[in-house]
């Protein structure tokens, strides 16, 4: 076996391992974080979604998933990436700060009511920590997907919040699970709404 197939195979063991493992420890938190969503969505709330890098990737992905379709069709459900309008990112981050991208915008899209998606790897991005601070004071409900052990995020979060923090310290694992936790909260989102097949 080469050497790059064999490290290959480690990056597929080691990421099956982290989520069997890592099951245990999240799925409760899971089924919380789906029912605070659904409660939300329910409700006639909307969800925000926002993270840097990869993370934004990730918020894009679940946005995506809710007013398009997860793997059922079923009416459009409203959900906004704050990681997309680059004209509002970079005036933000030009005539503010780049840590006040998320926050202006869950200030001036956000209710009571409304839920953010807060995703960071670390626990320690600047602008989602921003953007949680300024969703409690929409007197929004906060589900962060952090790793790390996570970081300042895990500290800030209020009891009503759902943290869901995988654990692992190395940034690609805790992506991929992060990515599996997003299919997890749409199909019991679909799950719910649409009934179990």
């Amino acid at each position: 076996m080469s050497d790059d197939v064999k490290r290959i195979r480690e990056h597929f063991a080691d990421s099956a391992r982290l989520k069997v493992e890592a099951a245990d420890v999240l799925a409760p938190d899971i089924a919380r974080a789906a029912r605070l969503l659904i409660e939300c969505l329910l409700a006639d709330g909307k969800i925000l979604a926002c993270g840097n890098g990869g993370s934004a990737a990730d918020a894009q992905h679940f946005a995506a998933e809710l007013v398009g379709r997860f793997e059922r069709e079923r009416p459009e459900l409203p959900a906004i990436a704050l990681t997309t309008d680059t004209s509002l990112l970079t005036a933000v981050a030009n005539d503010y700060s780049f840590e006040a991208v998320f926050a202006k915008q869950v200030r001036g899209l956000g209710a009571k009511g409304d839920v953010l998606l807060a995703i960071s790897t670390s626990g320690n991005s600047g602008n989602v920590i921003a953007a949680i601070e300024a969703a409690h004071a929409r007197e929004m409900r906060v589900v962060a997907l952090t790793g790390k052990g996570g970081g300042r995020i895990g500290e800030l979060l209020a009891p009503e919040d759902v943290h869901l923090c995988v654990p692992h310290s190395r940034t690609a694992r805790i992506q991929e699970v992060h990515l599996l936790m997003i299919h997890c909260l749409c199909d019991a989102i679909d799950a719910t709404l649409l009934g179990d097949e």
